[in-house]
């Protein structure tokens, strides 16, 4: 018995390299393609299944960060059982909880490989090859990738500008905090690179989520920094840096034009301009989820009830959709406000797992932080893209945090 669990062990131990390169090959993957993106994080889950300690992955299920995006999933097969649809719209609408199951697999695995840089890093490399070849597609303009918006190459100015947002403020964070350790070249470099992230937005065609997203991280990162004094130094810079791309940044003006625009649209004819729908859309939410406030119509029932509600109607009222195109509604909708509940106590508790001070905390809090404002507009954790991105970020970077803990403390 004794030879057979050494075998055991020197087996996971012998898997978990190839493991960790199959987590690179996601970060590699996801600012390019779905496809692959979906390739490598199957082959990832077989892997880390193959070396996952059973005791270590019960550690992380009993904790908050590990344990609540479960019970989020388990909620949601609990509620295929009520919706009043078809089995084919339950198991679809299960589909945007199955990525959840990963987070305490992944901060399992990397608490114990220590491998998590390499993930960092390859998100890093890949999202700067997307963002060269944008200022490329920008600068030297000509027909655009696939139709996309210019400056655009690939996915949508959405999911880019979430990843470009993370990956700046991440790369403009990691130089300060490592400042001494990492040496100045290696600092300034990092920090320039930061920063090509954040200018990007002054080009291209700029997100809403991503207006409220990138200050909400420039305070954070003064908060960081030097406390009440660094969120008054980075308001300050906020205002200024605003008013100028205000006036000459034709991304963020037309951005800001064209706001306005159709929120008087809106108002005047209920026509169905994109800031029309999402007020529609969060005005039905809310009266879709007063009609089953505890535990919802059911997994998988958006489509319907939006269908339902909208009956009737006439303008952009009549618009039915699948997407509340929000993140709180989207599950309050299917399993009420019980799983609304779960779904914000999920992120609480994120957010308390990068808590402390260093690289792998501050990367890990713009990930979460990212997530959070963004999904006030979108429902990005059952997102393909913008999904992943999470659900890797908080599993790499937290497994990291906890390693880093664990060795601060000397626990094993």
């Amino acid at each position: 018995m004794t030879t057979l669990s050494a075998m055991a062990r020197f087996d996971r131990a012998s898997v978990m390299p190839f493991a960790d390169w199959l987590a690179v090959g996601v970060a590699l993957a996801l600012p390019w393609s779905t496809s692959a993106t979906a390739i490598f994080i199957a082959l990832w889950l077989v892997a880390a299944l193959l070396t996952v300690d059973p005791a270590a992955l019960k550690r992380e299920l009993v904790t908050p960060a590990g344990g609540l995006p479960v019970l989020l999933w388990c909620l949601g097969a609990m509620g295929m059982l009520w919706a009043d649809v078809g089995w084919t719209d339950r198991l679809g609408g299960l589909d945007g909880f199955n990525r959840l199951l990963l987070i305490p697999l992944l901060l399992a695995h990397f608490r114990r490989s220590g491998r998590g840089n390499r993930v960092v890093c390859a998100l890093l490399v890949s999202s700067a090859v997307v963002l060269l070849v944008s200022f490329v597609m920008v600068l030297a303009p000509g027909p655009t990738w696939h139709g996309y918006v210019n400056g655009v190459p690939v996915h949508d100015d959405i999911f880019q500008g979430s990843n470009f947002a993370i990956c700046g403020f991440g790369a403009l964070g990691y130089a300060i905090l490592e400042n001494s350790r990492l040496g100045r070249r290696t600092a300034s470099a990092l920090f320039v690179i930061g920063a090509l992230f954040l200018a990007n937005f002054a080009l291209v065609a700029i997100s809403r989520a991503a207006v409220l997203v990138i200050p909400i991280l420039a305070l954070l990162l003064g908060w960081r920094l030097y406390r009440w004094k660094g969120v008054a130094g980075v308001a300050i810079l906020i205002v200024a840096i605003g008013s100028i791309g205000l006036l000459f940044s034709p991304s963020l003006h037309k951005r800001l034009n064209q706001s306005i625009q159709e929120f008087q649209i809106y108002r005047a004819t209920n026509a169905g301009t994109s800031i029309g729908e999402h007020i529609a859309f969060l005005k039905e939410s809310s009266a879709i989820v007063a009609a089953a406030p505890l535990i919802g119509h059911g997994t998988g029932s958006i489509p319907q009830q939006f269908r339902k509600i909208t009956a009737g109607a006439t303008g952009v009222s009549a618009e039915a959709t699948v997407n509340p195109h929000n993140q709180t509604f989207a599950v309050a909708i299917q399993i009420g406000l019980v799983g609304a509940l779960v779904l914000w106590a999920m992120w609480i508790a994120h957010l308390l797992l990068f808590r402390e001070q260093g690289v792998w905390h501050w990367l890990g809090t713009v990930v979460v932080v990212e997530n959070i404002v963004s999904s006030i507009f979108h429902s990005h954790l059952f997102d393909f893209n913008n999904g992943w991105l999470y659900v890797f970020g908080v599993g790499v970077l937290g497994g990291a945090a906890l390693r880093q803990r664990d060795a601060v403390s000397g626990h094993p």
